[in-house]
């Protein structure tokens, strides 16, 4: 299941640069074009994740990382560069989830599996 995970993210990481180099270049459909197979592949790796939570959570946050990043090229085209009000937004809560994760579920992971099985936190 890794093995097909990091091929997944391997061409997700070639469909994001795709996306990224035609913003630089300023071809704006074809940056537009690339968000939809951006996205559908985050959400696909999202989907193999799910059965590690820790992975998962990292790859919702990427989902909010490229919503952020397409919000913005979107804004940059065709907003007068507007968009990073939106954009933002969406980086911030997907560094709030990583937060949530790293400072309050994983301690009380920890916690729960250093004083055993039904035990009371």
């Amino acid at each position: 299941m890794i093995r097909s995970i990091r091929v997944n993210e391997n061409l997700h990481i070639v469909l994001w640069l795709l996306k990224d180099l035609f913003w630089l270049m300023e071809l704006h459909v074809a940056a537009l074009v690339m968000v939809v197979p951006t996205l559908t592949m985050a959400f696909y790796i999202a989907w193999l994740s799910a059965n590690d939570k820790v992975l998962l959570v990292h790859c919702i946050a990427v989902i909010f990382w490229i919503l952020a990043n397409s919000t913005w090229m979107i804004g940059d085209f065709f907003f007068q560069e507007r968009g990073h009000g939106i954009a933002a937004g969406f980086f911030i809560t997907g560094l709030s989830i990583l937060a949530v994760y790293y400072f309050v579920l994983a301690p009380l992971y920890a916690r729960r599996t250093r004083n055993g099985p039904g035990t009371q936190v």
